[in-house]
């Protein structure tokens, strides 16, 4: 088959043709655009080329710009496009704004846009505004003033704060304030018996305090779900001083033991001290007696009535001992 000039020609015309058409699909989102037509949302050809251009993906806008203008939402392009550059999610945004609108919650775009991008689910915030929810807490322990510990569950009612959202404290601050409160009104209670048979106070006092302050939420109402009792904490307060007043006690008894221990060394000490004297004063009689010899103050017969004297004194100890060896013997 042979091919003329002018068919070569044509042929490559329309595979020119249809290249320029395939790049002008693929650049070009022709179907998104005819979609949004027949939606009834008016968008430029040029828009979204210039869309792809700024790299923004063109369904991330129009599929959630067509679902608003079904929803009768005064929403443009622009806002959309912004808030996909800032970084947020389009989509649920366009939802939040769609279910505020159905529940008749006053919710602007650039509020819910903050909240989008502050980090919070602001389809989840407008849902609970509608739904409240419930947060269960876990067992909170407080001591009554009688020493019982009593452990209390609590279920905290709550409703997302539009106003809030941004800066709000979240679910664990509620939490916290909560057993805070809980804590609180248990350690007030003269007796676990009081809250056992009144739970409800708790509540009414916890929730008297405007715990929800500063919050994304707004408290409801706060119930009481289960109450159980605790150690007695009291008593083991009291049983562990009691223990540690006891080893206070052993120790100074200890002290005083080690000081009359020493004191009776100290004396023992002394009283050899003592015989040592004793000792030393008797080797001077000898020399004592020798000297008044010499000097003729004491004569012989006066020496002899000494040992006569110093004989009697050794029997009548001798017999002594042998009489209070006998009345030992006969004691045992």
């Amino acid at each position: 088959m042979v091919f003329t000039g002018g068919t070569v020609a044509a042929l490559l015309g329309v595979a020119l043709i249809i290249i320029v058409l395939a790049v002008l699909f693929t650049f070009v989102p022709v179907m998104l655009w005819i979609s949004a037509i027949a939606a009834g949302v008016r968008v430029s050809i040029f828009t979204l080329i210039g869309m792809r251009l700024r790299r923004v993906a063109p369904s991330r806008v129009i599929n959630p710009l067509i679902k608003a203008s079904k929803a009768g939402l005064n929403v443009t392009t622009n806002q959309l496009e912004s808030h996909y550059l800032a970084g947020g999610n389009v989509d649920r945004v366009v939802n939040a704004l769609i279910a505020a609108h159905r529940a008749n919650i006053d919710l602007t775009f650039e509020r819910c846009a903050a909240i989008d991008l502050a980090g919070r689910d602001v389809l989840e915030a407008v849902q609970m505004s509608v739904n409240p929810k419930v947060i269960e807490t876990p067992f909170i322990a407080g001591v009554a003033l009688n020493g019982i510990e009593v452990k209390a569950k609590a279920r905290i009612t709550v409703r997302a704060n539009i106003e809030r959202l941004v800066g709000g404290a979240g679910e664990d601050t509620v939490i916290a304030r909560v057993g805070e409160g809980v804590i609180s009104t248990i350690g007030s209670s003269e007796s676990h018996t009081t809250v056992l048979e009144n739970p409800e106070r708790i509540s009414q006092t916890v929730l008297s305090k405007g715990l929800d302050a500063g919050t994304a939420f707004e408290i409801l109402s706060i119930d009481i779900a289960d109450v159980d009792i605790g150690k007695n904490i009291g008593a083991e307060l009291q049983t562990e001083q009691a223990e540690a007043d006891k080893k206070i006690a052993q120790a100074k008894a200890e002290e005083r033991r080690a000081m009359a221990i020493a004191q009776e060394q100290e004396m023992k000490a002394k009283v050899e001290e003592m015989k040592a004297k004793v000792v030393e004063s008797e080797a001077e009689v000898p020399l004592a007696m020798a000297h008044a010899f010499k000097a003729g103050n004491m004569g012989i017969m006066d020496y002899m009535n000494y040992q006569n004297l110093a004989s009697d004194t050794k029997m009548r100890e001798s017999i002594g001992n042998m009489n209070q060896d006998q009345t030992n013997q006969e004691d045992e």
